[in-house]
């Protein structure tokens, strides 16, 4: 979070840099607004963390749920087969638990 923070913040000041240099002005001349673009870029750094959480928080609770109904399903067929090859091997939202695959449930069973 607070990389994000200092980024953000760091890019407030260097956007008063910029615009001080677009007009050719010092930059030194008035020296309270760096503080208060430094805090508009740091609050939107602050802003996108969040954004970032609740984004991360949907996208794993949307795999549980996909996960959740892959195994009733290989329940119910009774195939055993939890996704495909490539989600068996594979880390992300699609990926198949390593512990549900380790515990023998949806190991190889011929078809994909």
């Amino acid at each position: 979070m607070v990389h994000k923070v200092m980024f953000w913040s760091g890019f407030g000041l260097a956007v008063r840099f910029w615009q001080l240099g677009i007009e050719m002005r010092p930059f030194f001349s008035q020296p309270w607004a760096y503080p208060i673009y430094g805090c508009i870029g740091a609050s939107f750094g602050y802003y996108l963390t969040g954004v970032d959480n609740n984004q991360m928080r949907y996208l794993k609770e949307t795999r549980d749920r996909l996960i959740d109904k892959r195994r009733r399903r290989a329940e119910r067929e009774g195939t055993g087969n939890i996704g495909t090859e490539f989600q068996r091997d594979q880390e992300g939202l699609f990926a198949s638990p390593k512990a549900m695959l380790g515990k023998g449930e949806g190991g190889p069973s011929g078809t994909a």
